[in-house]
């Protein structure tokens, strides 16, 4: 069975049991991005209130943030934690938008996605999954996220090695699936919710998980 059936599989189970996830939860492109900024190292509900913090004063928008003093906007997204780090994040991200796409997120579209992705990684604090989940959710480019979640899940079905670098799992999916918005955004909220719910890093619940004996159909 070739890695393609095997990953298709996969998906085909999770989303069966999960159903359609409606990821990004956003109400425009840049609160996406803001988010994908914030939720590194803590929780989503923690996100949420900081971006309400950012909603209720009238920041949510890279003009908006690009002007605001740093200990503000510090303040403002305390509930997501590591807020001094992650205003510095959010500051570089907007300038970065401001001074060389006139402050238009749409802007960025218009580069090619790889050179993109290469001027994206460039900014202090961004790191690959906080870009491509820019990429992918935000400004709807199909690359494949990946995280703590799909390396757990597909390495524990022996479908990639314990030791294996972002940029090779990535390649992994990039390889075997056709190179579609959609599904690309699908699968990786699919991976999440099974490790968020089944595949988790401690006492997984591999009976009840819809990927138990997967392995063996095949």
């Amino acid at each position: 069975m070739s890695s393609r059936d095997l990953l298709h599989g996969i998906y085909e189970r999770l989303f069966k049991h999960f159903g359609p996830q409606g990821w990004w939860p956003a109400e425009s492109p840049f609160e996406i991005c803001i988010g994908a900024i914030l939720t590194q190292n803590t929780n989503w509900q923690n996100v949420e209130k900081a971006i309400q913090n950012l909603k209720r004063e009238g920041l949510l928008s890279p003009l908006a943030l690009y002007h605001c003093p740093l200990e503000d906007l510090a303040r403002l997204i305390r509930p997501c934690g590591y807020y001094n780090i992650k205003a510095k994040r959010v500051k570089n991200f907007v300038s970065f938008i401001v001074e060389g796409y006139q402050g238009a997120l749409e802007n960025l579209k218009k580069e090619e996605p790889s050179r993109l992705r290469e001027r994206l990684l460039s900014i202090k604090g961004l790191g690959p999954e906080t870009v491509d989940s820019i990429l992918l959710y935000a400004l709807e480019i199909p690359v494949f996220v990946v995280d703590a979640y799909t390396h757990r899940i597909m390495y524990r079905h022996g479908l990639v090695p314990e030791i294996i670098s972002y940029q090779e799992l990535q390649e992994f999916f990039h390889s075997n699936l056709e190179r579609d918005l959609n599904l690309f955004q699908e699968y990786h909220a699919l991976l999440v919710a099974c490790g968020k719910t089944y595949c988790k890093k401690q006492n997984p619940q591999c009976p009840l998980c819809p990927l138990n004996n997967f392995d063996q159909e095949f």
